[in-house]
């Protein structure tokens, strides 16, 4: 593990798996089409939406998948990752109150480039709502830096306030 918790690619192996969860809210999507400027009416307006295929307003496809994103960070392989590249095949709509429940499991490492392949979904219920595959770059307990520690001690010059 690095300091900060997540796995270093040397603690990885094929099959490992992490959650997250997070039931998507009115305030989410708003601040989701706020930030990234994508206002489609598909999202933010009902009485659009209910004319479309959908019947109703849906999440944004991308507030979906950033779930997945939470999953990658908090969890596997954790803080200090990097996303390279992130395949995503869009099922299933979600919809404002539905959980989304974000799964990633290691299906390769390669540990002299520091990369994991990731396999990831997310799920409401048992509907599969986006699946795909990530590649990030984590930490490595081998490249970090040895931490110097001194052998006597060290002085410290006091400051006068005078």
């Amino acid at each position: 593990m690095n300091d900060m918790n997540g796995y270093d690619v040397e603690d990885l192996k094929v099959g490992m798996r992490a959650t997250f969860s997070k039931t998507i809210t009115e305030a989410d999507i708003v601040l989701f089409a706020g930030v990234s400027g994508d206002n489609n009416a598909l999202h933010v307006n009902e009485e659009f939406a209910a004319t479309t295929r959908f019947g109703g307003r849906i999440a944004h496809g991308f507030l979906t998948a950033s779930v997945i994103s939470a999953a990658v960070a908090n969890h596997l392989p954790g803080p200090g990752t990097i996303y390279l590249s992130q395949l995503l095949n869009f099922r299933a709509p979600v919809r404002i109150g539905e959980t989304v429940h974000a799964s990633v499991s290691v299906k390769s490492v390669d540990a002299l480039r520091r990369r994991v392949t990731l396999e990831t979904v997310c799920a409401v219920g048992e509907t599969v709502v986006i699946d795909g595959e990530a590649v990030v770059m984590t930490t490595s307990s081998a490249k970090r830096p040895a931490r110097m520690v001194s052998a006597e001690p060290q002085q410290v010059q006091a400051l006068s306030l005078v």
